[in-house]
């Protein structure tokens, strides 16, 4: 059973005429994005550099959910092209264009051209953590063992 929440989605002007976020399956996790740029001039991304790629939404998420900003697998794996901040988190209060920070990890610079999917987009629950001061934590079996110390 997938169960839904409603987001409302507004196009920016220089969005106009692009689909809406969708999702390719029935089963999927996560809504494509699309890229922004100007049908004219696709923005060449060259080999280790970034940047910052509209997509024309701003989107108001419900109180208690997060929108992750996450990269598309062909992308990183035909063209070495992913999402910096993996994943970029978009709070529930935030109201700007949601962006996606885009690197190129290959040996060619990558033409981003309008309506290109570009990442994806999943929706999730956030909890809000209650911290509290402590002397000292429980103990585990592991203890401070970190980077590596469960194996390869």
């Amino acid at each position: 059973m997938n169960a839904t929440v409603k987001v409302d989605i507004r196009q920016l002007p220089h969005g106009e005429g692009l689909a809406l976020p969708a999702y390719q399956s029935a089963d999927a996790a996560g809504l494509d994005l699309l890229a922004a740029v100007p049908a004219d001039t696709p923005l060449i991304l060259p080999p280790g550099k970034y940047a910052m790629v509209p997509t024309g939404l701003t989107i108001a998420l419900p109180s208690g959910f997060e929108a992750q900003v996450r990269p598309r697998s062909g992308l990183a794996a035909k063209h070495g092209v992913t999402v910096l901040n993996s994943p970029g988190t978009v709070d529930a209060d935030y109201r700007g264009e949601v962006n996606v920070l885009l690197v190129n990890h290959g040996d060619a610079p990558f033409p981003v051209r309008r309506g290109e999917r570009i990442a994806q987009m999943v929706i999730a629950p956030v909890v809000q953590a209650q911290l509290v001061p402590v002397v000292s934590l429980s103990t585990t079996d592991r203890g401070s063992g970190g980077f590596g110390s469960t194996g390869r």
